[in-house]
């Protein structure tokens, strides 16, 4: 486990997130998620990506994953600029 503080916690800036949940979801769940990307991955988990405008967003996300009943195995952060394939400065990222 890193030391580093999480990028964008508490600083009001958006961060791209990955939820980790077990079971698997669909990718028909992704506008219940706000337009994160789902997928699954080689364990059977389902990995819910995108980037996360704030605090309060992130535990909006949080809450939807509770309301569906789903176990929370992991949540991890990093800058928007490490996403794959997604630039921070882009229009159209999810949760912007």
């Amino acid at each position: 486990m890193s030391n580093k503080p999480n990028p964008g916690a508490g600083s009001g800036r958006p961060a791209v997130y990955q939820i980790k949940v077990k079971g698997q979801l669909s990718a028909d769940w992704c506008a219940w998620f706000d337009g994160m990307t789902i997928t699954q991955d080689a364990t059977g988990a389902t990995l819910i990506t995108g980037l996360v405008a704030d605090q309060a967003a992130l535990h909006g996300l949080l809450r939807k994953v509770r309301d569906l009943g789903l176990t929370l195995l992991a949540l991890s952060s990093s800058e928007p600029r490490e996403l794959d394939g997604l630039a921070a400065d882009s229009g159209d990222l999810p949760g912007a």
